[in-house]
């Protein structure tokens, strides 16, 4: 067995998380048969939601939320079988479902899988309609420029209006680019790096990140990603969106 003699880049500071692969630790939770857990934030760490990595075995079945709690699950490895609406769907990488609080539905894997699930207790609006189910393929969606900047581009895997409480964004940038400033802002972020990686500021603390890597952003943190390396650097990022900042987490 290696050790690493405490050595590790992860690192908690009071707005942020990095954690990275090597200070993962799994667990089992209610309900999940075949399935360890990944727990990178919740609201023991201050955070307004659940992010976690969900590593089936083949057959796996994933657990029911409580009441109240919406579900996003995104693809990461293998096959995953979405079971709703009287309906089964086949959920390779990159596919995605959105499952409003509520809904009846069962996860299971078809072979060994890995997937982001972020849970989210919703925030209901009064006059507004509730959220509906969504299942997509990122590879479907039109990727967009930020800010006018071609090399750096997003896709929006969640609807956007009132309706929905929060956001989900795949964002690629290519090698040496770099958001055009260090942003500061009211929402929280989950932040999963999906390949390549980059140089993040967190805080006033500078990270070098690497595919695997999990970020949690508390609000107001201090935010920046330039990319480096030969290969573009690509992340799955979560916040809360279009609720006023008055309302209770």
């Amino acid at each position: 067995m290696l050790y690493s003699l405490g050595a590790t880049r992860s690192s908690l500071k009071a707005d942020h998380l990095l954690q990275t692969p090597d200070s993962f630790i799994r667990i089992p939770m209610p309900g999940a048969q075949g399935v360890d857990l990944v727990v990178h934030t919740a609201p023991r760490l201050g955070a307004a939601f659940t992010q976690m990595t969900a590593e089936f075995a083949a057959s796996g079945t994933l657990g029911p939320v409580d009441v109240g709690v919406q579900q996003f699950v995104y693809v990461l490895e293998g096959e995953l079988s979405l079971r709703v609406a009287g309906k089964s769907h086949s959920l390779m990488p990159g596919h995605f479902a959105f499952l409003p609080a509520g809904t009846t539905h069962r996860i299971g894997a078809i072979s060994k899988a890995k997937a982001c699930v972020i849970e989210k207790r919703y925030q209901h609006l009064p006059g507004v309609p509730q959220p509906e189910v969504v299942i997509g393929n990122e590879t479907e969606i039109q990727s967009e420029a930020l800010g006018g900047d071609e090399s750096l581009r997003v896709r929006h895997l969640m609807p956007d209006g009132p309706t929905w409480d929060f956001a989900v964004n795949t964002m690629t940038y290519d090698p040496g680019a770099a958001l055009s400033q260090v942003e500061i802002h009211v929402m929280e972020h989950g932040l999963l790096m999906l390949e390549g990686g980059g140089i993040y500021r967190l805080g006033d603390n500078w990270y070098p990140v690497t595919a695997g890597d999990f970020i949690w952003m508390a609000p107001y943190c201090p935010q920046w990603f330039g990319a480096i390396g030969k290969i573009p650097a690509k992340y799955l990022i979560y916040k809360d969106w279009f609720r006023h900042p008055l309302e209770a987490h």
